[in-house]
């Protein structure tokens, strides 16, 4: 029974997380392999994917924390933090790349990783609510112990991805410019999958 559930959380963490992937890999490209922003890239995804877990358990457990017409709200977040990266990259079109790189690892924090890891959570939370829900609180434990431990690899996985050669050479190229567009797309996708404003 226990395996089950490991094997069963193993496989339902990949199949809703495999578009942080790219999130990630974009933030670590963007923190150019300084150790304080890693800490705070992995410290970030930490706390968004807290709380997504929160308000999936909180809903399995019958609180009704949010209502699922909010969720699809979340998609401002990414939106907003998208229009913000790409008014910065306009802005500092002619400065030079060092430069940018240096500001980018400030840019980077823990808040903005773990608000759009959240805001990107509500397909996470529409899953994982009828799994925690039928999986009595054993292996609500055994879910919510795999899913952190999966968090490391996962970051792990997005770092390696920002430092191989190529896809970092792409990535410190085009990195500041992806970002945003990446963001805003996230956050236009999870306003219009949600169904917010009747969409």
């Amino acid at each position: 029974m226990l395996l089950n559930h490991v094997g069963r959380a193993i496989s339902l963490f990949a199949v809703t997380n495999i578009d942080d992937m790219v999130m990630l890999a974009l933030f670590f490209s963007q923190v150019a392999g300084t150790p304080r922003g890693i800490v705070r890239i992995v410290a970030g995804q930490y706390l968004g994917f807290v709380g997504i877990l929160a308000v999936a358990i909180a809903a399995a457990l019958g609180l009704g924390l949010l209502p699922d017409a909010v969720i699809p709200y979340f998609g401002f977040l990414p939106l907003l933090l998208g229009l913000r990266a790409a008014w910065q990259v306009w802005r500092d079109r002619a400065e030079d790349p060092r430069d940018e790189a240096e500001a980018r690892v400030d840019e980077v924090g823990i808040l903005s990783v773990a608000g759009v890891t959240f805001a990107n959570g509500g397909d996470n939370i529409a899953v994982y609510v009828p799994v925690f829900t039928t999986a009595g609180t054993a292996g609500l434990v055994v879910y919510t112990v795999v899913f952190l431990i999966l968090v490391a690899g996962w970051c792990m996985a997005g770092l390696f991805f920002a430092t191989r050669p190529q896809v970092a050479r792409a990535l410190a190229r085009w990195g500041h410019i992806v970002l945003p567009v990446v963001l805003v797309g996230l956050g236009v996708a999870i306003l219009i999958e949600g169904g917010a404003f009747g969409v």
